[in-house]
């Protein structure tokens, strides 16, 4: 291997944290999966443990069906993770690899962006792979409410109705915290552009002109169908479309209307369990 494709490798490895074990979770973590009466007793007991610098821990995730993580969940982005800086996995982050490294090879137009960005591990790794290519003319555009997902509005986007990412603190990482963690691998620089707010505020007047690579990760109808509506066009021919979370129903629906609105053909390639992505013809 190359030195930096070994760079590159363990700096994968360090984002997911799987050169470590993963660490159990508060109990009171993704409370909101829970049924009513239980959400109750969970809060009471965690705040009154909490009052006195004690917490109940388990050793499992949400949607491991209940049991321990195990490493292939863990590098496939299967759990939320504690410490890591991103929770897409191995695979998600090698594909972001290829397809930033294909652009840089074939010369393929525009900067980096990544809308949906929790802890900024996606955009540290792209920051990471310009810099380890010595490319100082791209940019890496970080955008992110920095305040977790939005309150669904089910009457302009039906298929966002009783979606609860919203309630859930777990993903509201600020912005200070992710400029923080770019700092950590000494990559926040010019080149690194933050958007802070909802979609729809921010993409419409962002300061982007051609996009090489544009990875999406709203989770939701909307958050989702605001970033290809705002964005999309702005993505060059050659450059690559990645979507993280296709597995969401709300997400697949966006992804499916919007191509077949504006007439995409271009292959739809599976990275693993949730993510996808496609060239731009």
């Amino acid at each position: 291997m190359t030195p930096e494709e070994l760079y590159l490798d363990l700096l994968k490895k360090t984002l997911a944290f799987t050169l470590w074990p993963e660490p159990p979770m508060r109990i009171d973590a993704f409370n909101y999966l829970r049924p009513r009466w239980k959400r109750k007793l969970v809060s009471l007991v965690s705040n009154v443990l909490a009052s006195k610098n004690i917490a109940l821990v388990k050793e499992f995730r949400p949607f491991t069906g209940g049991h321990p993580v195990t490493q292939e969940q863990r590098e496939s982005g299967m759990i939320f993770p504690l410490y890591a800086e991103t929770m897409i996995g191995l695979k998600r982050l090698s594909n972001i690899q290829y397809c930033v490294e294909t652009v840089l090879r074939d010369g393929v137009e525009g900067d980096l962006i990544e809308t949906g960005v929790w802890r900024g591990g996606a955009c540290i790794f792209m920051r990471a792979i310009l810099a380890a290519y010595a490319d100082e003319n791209r940019k890496v555009y970080v955008a992110d409410s920095f305040e977790g997902l939005p309150k669904p509005n089910a009457g302009e986007n039906p298929a966002d109705a009783g979606d609860k990412h919203y309630t859930q603190r777990f993903f509201a990482i600020s912005k200070e915290e992710v400029e923080n963690n770019f700092k950590r691998y000494g990559l926040l620089d010019d080149k690194v552009v933050f958007l802070k707010g909802w979609f729809r505020d921010t993409l419409p007047s962002a300061p982007v002109k051609r996009l090489a690579v544009l990875r999406l990760d709203g989770d939701m109808y909307g958050s989702t169908m605001d970033a290809l509506r705002y964005l999309y066009s702005k993505l060059s021919k050659g450059g690559f479309c990645i979507v993280d979370d296709y597995a969401l129903p709300a997400c697949k629906l966006a992804v499916d209307e919007f191509r077949a609105e504006n007439k995409i053909v271009s292959e739809v390639m599976a990275v693993d369990w949730t993510g996808v992505y496609w060239r731009k013809d």
